[in-house]
């Protein structure tokens, strides 16, 4: 999507705003002996107390009202009965519509105790992100993304998997610009332009590369194994740099 009238930004701030209050407050909620499927109930609930539809659930029939994923799984698990216990990871995605439009969020939390090791993951993944993010601008290459993330994903020892990309939201909740590298891609010549609606998300990890198949259709597991965290924002390009639009308010 590329915004195109002050219309079109107030409808993205509005559901930007939705899903990142939605994420703040999982995340808050989140603690050691709740099941997967009551954190995604207490989701649900606010999105749907906001005038939000689940995105997932209604772009692609996903089991869920949001994804959360545990430790091994870095994307796309299902809420269900999995007990989230002391000292896990979770990975929270939010995405959801109103009005027409789509926004896209996440985090990962860490249920203590927590080792230093993964806080300093934690702090580092978001810390990429924003590095990404930093790149954004109209007129400026997409490649930048990727470029500035990698070179501090190697600086610090961590890699990146590099089959889980960025991608363009708006009217839908993946549309053009496909695949966005948040890693280091020759290939990619693309240019952003003004008012381009996308995500920056990188996964970081303790030495993953890529995301494989889990047991089931939907949850995608590390591979080799390795603690991953995933931030997200979506973000609009602007002549100013990046406007991210997920900032809770």
């Amino acid at each position: 999507m590329t915004v195109s009238s002050d219309e079109d930004l107030i409808k993205l701030q509005e559901i930007g705003r939705i899903v990142a209050n939605t994420l703040e407050a999982m995340g808050a909620a989140l603690e050691s002996g709740m099941t997967t499927a009551e954190l995604d109930a207490i989701g649900r609930r606010l999105l749907e107390e906001a005038g939000a539809i689940p995105g997932p659930e209604l772009a692609y029939g996903f089991p869920g009202a949001t994804c959360i994923s545990v430790n091994e799984q870095i994307a796309h698990g299902i809420p269900g009965s999995r007990r989230i216990e002391a000292g896990d990871l979770v990975n929270i995605d939010i995405s959801a519509e109103k009005n027409g439009v789509y926004a896209d969020t996440g985090a990962s939390f860490a249920v203590p105790p927590i080792s230093n090791a993964i806080r300093r993951l934690c702090r580092d993944g978001r810390r990429a992100m924003w590095i990404g993010l930093r790149q954004v601008g109209s007129s400026r290459p997409m490649a930048g993304i990727g470029e500035a993330i990698g070179k501090f994903a190697q600086k610090n020892g961590y890699t990146l998997v590099r089959n889980l990309a960025s991608h363009g939201i708006g009217h839908s909740l993946h549309e053009e610009p496909k695949e966005i590298a948040t890693w280091p891609d020759r290939s990619e010549h693309r240019i952003m332009e003004e008012g381009l609606v996308f995500t920056v998300e990188p996964f970081l990890s303790l030495g993953a590369e890529w995301a494989e198949d889990g047991d089931d259709s939907w949850t995608l597991l590390s591979q080799p194994r390795a603690l991953t965290v995933q931030y997200e924002h979506t973000v609009v390009a602007t002549r100013n740099g990046p406007l991210v639009l997920t900032l809770p308010g």
